[in-house]
């Protein structure tokens, strides 16, 4: 795996405007990222992982480019001899409704290599082209000119994998890939993603709240929290053995087989506070069970003891 990243990200922030005064502007501002830095390597898997609204969905729009940040920069780098930015495409995490009911699964398809070539291709290269990515996913070519509702959820994925290959993307964000299928049809879907990344060398940033799925895809992982990264290395070495308080307490909630999780329990323990005004200091401090003299200071990303490839955002965990 090369060392020189093909995604690079610089004290990315996003704030949306929430409610209007009698001049237009803003009463208050939700933080939704709060500073993230990120490198991503070519040929890796990056899980990002962490609760609903602690900003992984802002993070996804941002890389896609349906979000404008705020302040700091995504940078898509080279990693051909062209010296062109690598290309990204996305898979949704619903297939049900990223996918056109209107247009044949053909059509659906293409639809990004016809965006991208500015509409300047022939209907039978269009088709011909739709009919390789699907044939990748292993959709037969009679099925092409069926219409969504006609597959299965599962089969809705690929046909939506497909389409996000067609372009022959670099780089592929999926954004909760697996959440809305079925057990047994997840475990299809992620050997067909890492069987597809073995034969074509993508890239993957993988945006989960299932800590076992990332776990199973991930090279790397990021934890999320309040929209900062509060603990990224290795996925087995910060899954296994984490080392920020939150990535404890996040960990701690996926129920475990033979054992009862009492909900409102789980709840309080990882429920975010609000976006609207930010923690000072430690966004996790007034709930972490380790909090000291030093948590009320801001608390940056920074290396563990000795480990170049393990970072925490915590000043007592750090060292």
């Amino acid at each position: 795996m090369s060392a020189t990243p093909i995604l690079s990200i610089h004290d990315l922030q996003v704030r949306f405007p929430v409610g209007m005064d009698l001049l237009g502007r803003a009463r208050q501002h939700v933080h939704a990222l709060n500073g993230i830095d990120l490198e991503v390597r070519p040929g890796e898997t990056l899980g990002v992982v962490g609760e609903s609204g602690c900003g992984k969905t802002t993070l996804a729009q941002v890389l896609i480019g349906l979000v404008r940040p705020t302040a700091g920069t995504v940078s898509r780098l080279p990693s051909g001899g062209d010296g062109a930015p690598a290309r990204m495409q996305i898979v949704f995490q619903d297939p049900q409704s990223s996918l056109d009911p209107r247009l044949p699964v053909w059509r659906i398809i293409a639809e990004p290599l016809y965006v991208q070539r500015r509409g300047k291709i022939a209907r039978n290269a269009l088709r011909r082209a739709a009919g390789e990515a699907a044939a990748q996913v292993e959709i037969p070519p009679d099925y092409l000119d069926r219409f969504p509702h006609e597959f299965s959820g599962g089969q809705r994925q690929r046909i939506a994998i497909a389409r996000a290959l067609i372009t022959e993307p670099e780089v592929i964000l999926l954004d909760e890939p697996t959440s809305a299928l079925d057990i047994s049809v997840q475990a299809q879907i992620l050997n067909l993603l890492n069987d597809l990344q073995r034969r074509k060398g993508l890239t993957y940033i993988l945006i989960s709240h299932n800590v076992s799925v990332v776990r199973h895809m991930s090279d790397r992982v990021a934890v999320m929290y309040l929209g900062q990264f509060v603990e990224l290395g290795d996925s087995q070495d910060v899954l296994g053995a984490p080392r920020h308080p939150y990535t404890r307490v996040l960990l701690d909630s996926v129920p475990k087989l033979g054992l009862p999780v009492a909900e409102d329990a789980v709840s309080s323990s990882t429920e975010l506070p609000s976006n609207l005004r930010l923690p000072t200091g430690c966004f996790f401090r007034d709930r972490c069970p380790m909090a000291q003299e030093g948590c009320d200071l801001a608390q940056a990303l920074v290396p563990v003891a000795g480990r170049r490839d393990r970072s925490v955002r915590c000043h007592v965990q750090a060292n």
